[in-house]
């Protein structure tokens, strides 16, 4: 197989639909001709039955398909249940126990100025936070696991984004640093 097939054959894998000769030309600066044959070699490749994906020509254009064989597995894994994204009192809870980890459910509860039971117990079931251990006072401390980090794509939390190039609007900063304010004389003391 050519460069120019693999890379076809990347376009096709990354576009969620078909895309006409023309545009994968543009994409890859190459004649619609060499990409038409590199899509007929890409073809052939596919056709020999070795690989579990086929070649489908769909509205005009091409895509990339899985292999009808393949449908009942398929059917299995996409059947499982999907997580659901993150309610705003998970991501802001998650947001706390990254930035401050170790830190506690109650000082999670303070910062945010609403009970975090719920938010934080659903983040340590999804494998996203961690229990680090105990707290003086006894209070579970919660840290980000190494799932977090991989979902984000961070090779390490130094790689979180710096909070001083979050842009608030008046209130919303006024009413953060004061909970903040609060929330670190109370975990001084």
């Amino acid at each position: 197989m050519t460069d120019l097939a693999r890379t076809v054959e990347a376009l096709l894998f990354l576009s969620p639909d078909p895309v006409a000769i023309a545009e994968l030309a543009e994409a890859t600066e190459a004649t619609e001709g060499q990409v038409a044959e590199a899509i007929e070699l890409l073809s052939e490749d596919l056709a020999e039955g070795r690989r579990g994906i086929v070649l489908r020509v769909i509205g005009g254009g091409f895509a990339l398909a899985s292999d009808p064989a393949a449908e009942g597995a398929a059917r299995r894994l996409l059947a499982k249940p999907r997580t659901p994204p993150l309610t705003p009192a998970q991501a802001e809870s998650l947001a706390i126990v990254a930035y401050l980890q170790p830190v506690s459910r109650p000082e999670i509860a303070r910062i945010r100025g609403v009970s975090s039971e719920s938010a934080v117990q659903t983040l340590a079931d999804r494998g996203l936070i961690e229990e680090a251990g105990r707290s003086q006072f006894g209070a579970a401390l919660f840290k980000t696991s190494e799932l977090f980090e991989r979902l984000f794509g961070l090779s390490g939390l130094d790689q979180l984004p710096d909070p001083s190039q979050f842009d608030p609007t008046p209130e919303d900063e006024r009413e953060l640093r004061e909970r903040l304010l609060k929330a670190g004389e109370q975990r001084a003391e």
